[in-house]
C-alpha cells in the first residue's frame, strides 16, 4: 500500500517539533528518521511508531495494532505500533511519543548485536 504524499507531509508537519526527521521511500512505505535513528514508518495512511521497554504499555493501554508488512500474511514486524488518531492530532503529544519510539530506537541500536551465520551447504 502507497503512501500519499499529503498525508506524509502532514505527519512530518506533526513531528516538527521533535528535531530534524528525515524520511526515506522503503518498499511501498517510509521510514522516519531522527538522527539517524529509525523510529517510525508510514504506511497507507497510517503512522506507526517504534515500541520498547519504556513505551510498548503506552500502546497495549490504547488496544493499538501491530505494523504488519503483509495484510494477507499473520506475521508481526519490528515492535511497531499504530499511533492513536487523538495522539496524532495534538502536535506537542504526538512529538511526546515520537521522541520515546527514538529512545527505543537507540536503546535497540545500543544493544549487543549478535550475528547469525549462514550455514555452510557445501563443507567439504
Amino acid at each position: 500500500m502507497g503512501v500519499g504524499s499529503d498525508y506524509l507531509c502532514w505527519v512530518l508537519e506533526q513531528l516538527s517539533g521533535a528535531g530534524r526527521i528525515s524520511s526515506k521511500r522503503m518498499f511501498g512505505a517510509v521510514g522516519l528518521y531522527r538522527d539517524g535513528i529509525f523510529f517510525g514508518i508510514v504506511s497507507g495512511d497510517t503512522l506507526y511508531l517504534k515500541a520498547g521497554d519504556a513505551n510498548r504499555e503506552d500502546f497495549a493501554k490504547r488496544g493499538m495494532p501491530p505494523f504488519r508488512p503483509y495484510r494477507d500474511k499473520p506475521q508481526v514486524s519490528m515492535s511497531y505500533y499504530e499511533v492513536p488518531a487523538d495522539v496524532l492530532e495534538d502536535p506537542e503529544e504526538c512529538v511526546a511519543w515520537a521522541l520515546r519510539a527514538v529512545a527505543a530506537g537507540a536503546a535497540r541500536d545500543a544493544g549487543p548485536r549478535v550475528r547469525k551465520r549462514k550455514p555452510n551447504a557445501a563443507r567439504r
